[in-house]
C-alpha cells in the first residue's frame, strides 16, 4: 500500500552464543557437523506496519530486543528470518555518538554526519543555519565534540536528524539525557515532522510520553510480541507485565528455604 511506510513480517534474530573464544575456530572447522554455539533469539516473529504521518511506540524493559529490532529497521542489523519493507529515507538516532567523530567540532559533524545520510555538501549548507539554531549550543559548535556534556551532544545529533527532510525518523531513548525544555522542542519538532506525512518510531521507557505521542505502540518481551495496538493500552500492558514480573519474583523468594540460626 502507498500509505505504509514501515511493514515488518515475521521478524526473527538469532545470536550465537559460544562459552568460550576457541569454539569460535572449532566451528569453523567443524561446519555443520557438531555445533559449539548456543542460540539466543533475540526477536522471535515479530509483525506490525506503520503508515506515513504516523507516531508509533516501541516498548518493553531493558534486555526486550527494541533495539535489535530498530537496528534491522534502520538496516544495520540483518535479520534471521522474515522481511522489513522501508519506504522512504530513514533518520535515526539509535545512540548517542554514532555517527559522530569525537576529535571534529560540531560543524565538522554536522557536515559529516549529513553526507553519511545521503545528503550533498549544497543540501547541508541550506540547512545548516535551522540545525545550528535548533541545537542553541553557541560557540560549542566550533569545538570539539568531545568536550560536549552529554546533553549538548543530543542536542545537535538530534538537530541533524530531525533537519535531513527523512521521511521515517527513529528516536531510541536519546531524548533522556535532554532537559525538560529541549525535550518539549524535540517532540514539538517531531508533530511537525509528522504532519508533514513522516512516520516517526518512538522508543522510550515513559509511558505518559508514549501515551502522549504516539497513536500505536507495540509491547516486545524476551523478544516476543506481547501486545500491539493503541498506546494507551500498551502503556496499561507494560505496567502489568512489570507487575506480573515482580510478584513472581517475590513468590520465588518466599519459596527459597530459609536457614534457621541456633543458639549455641
Amino acid at each position: 500500500s502507498s500509505d505504509i511506510a514501515i511493514s515488518v513480517s515475521n521478524i526473527s534474530k538469532c545470536y550465537h552464543i559460544y562459552d568460550r573464544p576457541q569454539d569460535r575456530l572449532l566451528q569453523m572447522l567443524a561446519g555443520k557437523k557438531r555445533q559449539y554455539f548456543r542460540e539466543f533469539w533475540a526477536l522471535q516473529d515479530i509483525s506490525f506496519e506503520i503508515k506515513k504521518g504516523e507516531t508509533f511506540g516501541i516498548i518493553g524493559r531493558n534486555g526486550s530486543g527494541k533495539s535489535t529490532l530498530l537496528q534491522i529497521i534502520a538496516g544495520t542489523l540483518d535479520q534471521t528470518s522474515g522481511s522489513t519493507t522501508v519506504n522512504g529515507r530513514i533518520a535515526a538516532l539509535l545512540e548517542l555518538g554514532s555517527g559522530f567523530n569525537p576529535d571534529f567540532t560540531g560543524r565538522e559533524n554536522v557536515f559529516l554526519n549529513g553526507s553519511i545520510l545521503g545528503l550533498s555538501k549544497q543540501e547541508i549548507v541550506e540547512c545548516y543555519d535551522k540545525i545550528a539554531e535548533f541545537a542553541d549550543i553557541g560557540n560549542f559548535i566550533d569545538q570539539p565534540v568531545k568536550t560536549y556534556s552529554s546533553g549538548m551532544f543530543v542536542r545537535l545529533a538530534f538537530a541533524v536528524q530531525a533537519h535531513i527532510d527523512a521521511s521515517i525518523v527513529i528516536v531510541d531513548e536519546a531524548l533522556a539525557v535532554g532537559d525538560v525544555f529541549f525535550r518539549q522542542k524535540c517532540y514539538a519538532r517531531l508533530e511537525q515532522l509528522r504532519n508533514s506525512g513522516a512516520a516517526i518510531i518512538l522508543v522510550s521507557h515513559s509511558m505518559p510520553d508514549i501515551e502522549q505521542y504516539c497513536e500505536r505502540a507495540i509491547l516486545i518481551d524476551h523478544g516476543h510480541q506481547k501486545f500491539i495496538g493503541d498506546a494507551s493500552e500498551a502503556s496499561k500492558n507494560y505496567y502489568l507485565l512489570h507487575q506480573e514480573k515482580e510478584v513472581t519474583s517475590v513468590a520465588n523468594l518466599d519459596k527459597k528455604p530459609h536457614k534457621v540460626k541456633h543458639d549455641n
